[in-house]
């Protein structure tokens, strides 16, 4: 992926929209990466997704990266305010609303986001939408954007759901466009920077179930190469495979008669050479005894057709057959009261065989929704705020405690809520964090979406954290931490980059 460096935090054509706070920048470059760049990757990253009747988004795993904090690892610590607290209000929630809802009703913003690990398999963790200028944010953890296992690679074929459950995409797929981290999380993996803002596409729907299309490769002359093709559609997929297979191919311009069962040559002798040896050939001695009237056939009995059809193993009564071993060629003549076979001559018949992949295509169309935070809304951004502050979590937690209790299946968005504290921990390079008291596993999880001043009624607060961690702090073989990276005026940084690029539609 294309990895580029925005000098300065905030473009010049987008100065004009920012605060009056000026956040500081690590080294004044935000890293960017570019994940689908044209229409046509986005809609092959859609179809990936939507293909083999969603058997991708099923199957697709929680995202197996180091999560775990070791308990010694989570001490009271430093995060700190590096200029006045910042507010961006959540789309929708310009005014405030002096309703109160007594139930916890979950965002419509939280979902999941997918991608290819840098294992080859499809995995997950939790985003959120947030609000943005043109209304197409995404917010999630930076490990769940950045492959840190692989030298910084960016995860294949992204996507966020909002609204995910069990295959069903019920505000459609929205296909990462650019995505945007912090400096000292893309060079260092410094836990205290480990967030990022993806910029998305329009989101998608397919327009019908789709059907099942032949596919047909060219011929291959060895079983390796067809082996290395098939593999290579079943690793691409963009269009959705039903099913691949490799099937055998007589090649009828490379069979080769040979009178030696021991010959291992193949191939060169067409079926007009072929003809022309055998023409006016007498028969064997047993098979010239045996048989009644001259004892000779005329090769020009058998035609082309005739010799392509035995090749094929049709045998029919009256015309040239193959043996079942498929190495003696012979030619039916019928007689009264009975049939026999007059053999032109026994011969091993030593055919060249290449391979072809074949296999069904399933064809998507897919249809415009419109934009993410238009369908779902978009959270606000709260940064430089104060610790102790309530705050709701939203995740999709996946996975068991180290004590083997499997607690959450990550099929169903679930929350948590408490008081933020200064934590930090080294075990993952981060010393400036904020924790808060939860049951959360660690898979699944990464990504989860922190909103402080959170309102039920409009399902809408400001996004204030996004998971990186759990911990079990008192040792009893639980999760009851889960730990986020501080958001101050260098994350309100990064996310200016992002807030006013425009990403448009894929349809």
């Amino acid at each position: 992926m294309k990895r580029t460096f925005v000098v300065g935090g905030i473009s010049a054509g987008l100065l004009a929209s920012a605060l009056v706070a000026s956040p500081a920048q690590a080294g004044d470059e935000v890293p960017s990466v570019i994940l689908a760049n044209t229409n046509l990757a986005a809609q092959q990253v859609a179809k990936f997704w939507y293909g083999e009747h969603k058997a991708n988004l099923i199957g697709a795993t929680p995202y197996d990266v180091e999560t775990k904090v070791v308990a010694k690892h989570v001490s009271t610590g430093g995060p700190a305010a590096d200029s006045k607290p910042g507010v961006i209000p959540a789309i929708g929630d310009e005014k405030k609303s002096t309703s109160k809802s007594k139930n916890v009703n979950l965002p419509k913003t939280s979902g999941k986001v997918f991608f290819i690990g840098a294992d080859g398999d499809p995995h997950w963790c939790t985003g959120t939408s947030i609000q943005a200028q043109y209304r197409n944010l995404v917010a999630t953890a930076g490990s769940c954007v950045y492959d840190t296992q692989s030298n910084g690679a960016t995860l294949d074929k992204w996507v966020f759901i909002p609204g995910y459950y069990q295959g069903k995409t019920p505000w459609g797929i929205y296909v990462g466009k650019q995505g945007f981290t912090h400096y000292d999380f893309d060079v260092y993996e410094d836990g205290d920077r480990d967030y990022a803002f993806v910029t998305v596409y329009n989101g998608v729907i397919p327009t019908s179930a789709g059907f099942d299309k032949d596919y047909e490769s060219k011929p291959y002359p060895t079983k390796r190469a067809a082996e290395r093709e098939k593999a290579k559609l079943a690793a691409d997929k963009t269009t959705g495979w039903s099913w691949l297979k490799i099937e055998e191919v007589i090649d009828y311009d490379r069979v080769k008669p040979q009178h030696s069962p021991e010959s291992e040559h193949v191939g060169g002798v067409t079926y007009e050479a072929w003809h022309k040896f055998n023409s006016n050939t007498a028969f064997d001695d047993v098979d010239k005894a045996a048989a009644t009237g001259t004892g000779y056939v005329d090769s020009n009995d058998v035609g082309q057709a005739e010799w392509q059809d035995a090749l094929a193993g049709e045998n029919v009564e009256g015309n040239v057959y193959l043996s079942e071993d498929k190495r003696t060629l012979g030619y039916t003549k019928p007689k009264e009261g009975g049939g026999f076979t007059y053999h032109l001559r026994s011969f091993w018949v030593n055919y060249d065989l290449d391979y072809k992949v074949v296999g069904k295509v399933l064809s998507i169309g897919l249809k415009d929704v419109g934009r993410l935070g238009d369908n779902v809304g978009g959270q606000g951004l709260a940064y430089n705020q104060k610790i102790g502050k309530p705050v709701f979590v939203f995740g999709y937690p996946s996975g068991s405690h180290p004590d083997g209790n499997y607690a959450f299946s990550g099929k169903t968005l679930k929350w948590a809520y408490g008081k933020t504290f200064a934590a930090s921990a080294s075990s993952i390079k981060a010393q400036e964090l904020i924790g808060i008291k939860s049951s959360f596993t660690g898979e699944g999880a990464l990504g989860s979406s922190w909103l402080l001043n959170y309102k039920s009624n409009r399902r809408l607060g400001l996004l204030n954290g996004v998971t990186i961690g759990v911990s079990d702090t008192d040792k009893n073989n639980r999760y009851d931490t889960s730990v986020s990276p501080y958001f101050d005026g260098e994350t309100y940084g990064v996310y200016s980059v992002a807030k006013n690029l425009w990403s448009g539609r894929i349809v």
